[in-house]
């Protein structure tokens, strides 16, 4: 599918901003005064920045707000009000920690659960999607849930455990991808399939269409299996083995700056290429697959 940028900015910064806000909910001893108000104002710019990206993909972004009025069936309008109230109830936390140095812990583990529920309803946008078997797999939710702790680890402070949990996010992403490789053929989805003529080998006889249009632009874009290789190399090195030379390094400050930008840089190569190299069932008919 086409990697467009305001959705890779996105799933990338509401991810680390979220967990980021997970991580300060569940502190026993949260930052307060002006540190957490630098805190909270990091954790706040990237879920809500990414938020702000995501609207740029609609086709008419002056009605976003009609996404809260389909919670009963759309995990987009879930993913909306989950962030909204999360950005609520933390703000409130937020307050109390920065303006009255009142930590209202109750109000914290609410705010780090919906933290959580918001990353998991933005995960099911995509995992719930039948038509792109690399997707539909309960591993989808479970690697966007741990790239955003391993991120709000690193972005905390929290070294030991941004350690750990950045080597098992970059396990889980190098296993999804190889997983996700075999998904389509897996599945059994071929033209055949979907036309329901399988009493012999079904071929299109000419293209659908004879131009470029929505869907060949949208849901069939491919990219090379040796570039896509290469990528994946990149965003392991930048996400996981970076970071982790520089967090076991003696601490400095300026490493420990570098450590969150290749994390982040890793984390938007691996989601670019979340996108590109999802195969959507409809490119059986534009032939752009071959499971």
């Amino acid at each position: 599918m086409h990697p467009a940028p305001s959705i890779i900015a996105f799933t990338t910064l509401s991810g680390l901003g979220l967990g980021l806000l997970f991580w300060l909910g569940v502190d026993p001893t949260p930052p307060t005064g002006w540190v957490g108000l630098a805190f909270f104002l990091i954790a706040f710019g990237l879920a809500g920045g990414g938020l702000m990206a995501s609207t740029f993909h609609l086709g008419r972004p002056e009605r976003a707000l009609k996404a809260f009025t389909q919670w009963q069936s759309s995990w987009l309008s879930r993913e909306a009000s989950a962030a909204v109230a999360t950005l609520a109830v933390m703000g409130l936390y937020a307050a109390g920690l920065v303006f009255f140095g009142r930590v209202w812990q109750p109000l914290g583990w609410l705010g780090a659960g919906l933290s959580l529920v918001t990353v998991y309803t933005t995960s099911m946008i995509y995992a719930q999607l039948k038509t792109v078997p690399r997707w539909h797999h309960w591993s989808t939710s479970a690697l966007f849930l741990a790239l955003a702790l391993a991120g709000g680890a690193l972005l905390s402070g929290r070294v030991t455990v941004a350690m750990v949990l950045i080597l098992i996010a970059g396990g889980l992403q190098t296993w999804w991808w190889q997983a996700g490789d075999r998904r389509l053929r897996a599945s059994g989805t071929t033209l055949a399939t979907a036309t329901g003529l399988t009493a012999g080998k079904v071929r299109a006889f000419e293209p659908p269409h004879t131009g470029p249009n929505y869907l060949t632009r949208e849901m069939v874009f491919t990219v090379a299996r040796k570039h896509a290789q290469k990528l994946r190399l990149v965003a392991l090195a930048l996400m996981m083995v970076l970071p982790l030379v520089l967090l076991i390094a003696p601490f400095h400050h300026l490493l420990a700056l570098l450590a969150v930008l290749s994390h982040i840089a890793g984390v938007a190569t691996a989601r670019w290429l979340f996108f590109a190299e999802a195969e959507h069932v409809v490119g059986l008919y534009y032939g752009a697959h071959n499971p």
